[in-house]
């Protein structure tokens, strides 16, 4: 069975965006960035939500022949391009870049993914995670933490029916003050 992940910029009060979907806050630094970088190239198979999906598809097909783009962010967007991922939506009738579309029943397809053969899986996208979260399909939660308190928004962690056990299992520290925890679900 894969492992499937949420994993996300989170700001202290424990959002993922501030209302309008303003993500202003969560500019990573060098070192946030190449961790992002690595954990795509890591990803068998990302989940996206359509919200989020719009975001990075707008960004990261053409980033690397952007003006001023780094050697970080070139690779960045080599590696998302890679990176087979599947887009949950009923509102879009197409993606590329590697990607395929799923217009059905979010939670069923993510479990028959999970009970798939091959590597790990993220979800990528707070109201997807949320479906996934709720049927207890989510094996670890990462949090990347920064220190700023925003108010409202979307938030990291959906409404739940019953009590989710977790395990810490590693923190890292960043520059800036950015905290990463990792999470797994206890059985």
């Amino acid at each position: 069975m894969r492992k499937l992940t949420f994993a996300m910029n989170v700001s202290l009060d424990g959002y993922v965006a501030a209302p309008g979907d303003d993500l202003g806050w969560t500019t990573p630094n060098d070192e946030v960035f190449q961790w992002w970088s690595d954990r795509v190239d890591a990803t068998a198979l990302a989940l996206y939500g359509r919200r989020l999906w719009e975001a990075m598809s707008s960004h990261w097909p053409t980033a690397a022949q952007q003006p001023g783009v780094t050697p970080a962010e070139h690779e960045y967007a080599r590696r998302w391009l890679d990176m087979p991922k599947v887009v949950f939506s009923s509102t879009i009738s197409a993606v590329d870049w590697n990607a395929r579309l799923f217009s059905g029943d979010a939670v069923a397809e993510i479990t028959r993914l999970k009970s798939d053969d091959g590597g790990p899986m993220d979800i990528v996208g707070a109201t997807l995670a949320s479906s996934a979260m709720r049927a207890g399909l989510i094996d670890e939660y990462i949090l990347v933490t920064y220190p700023v308190l925003i108010g409202g928004g979307t938030p990291f962690f959906a409404a739940l029916d019953n009590w989710v056990h977790l395990n810490l299992v590693e923190t890292q520290s960043f520059p800036g003050g950015v905290n990463l925890m990792r999470y797994e679900t206890r059985v």
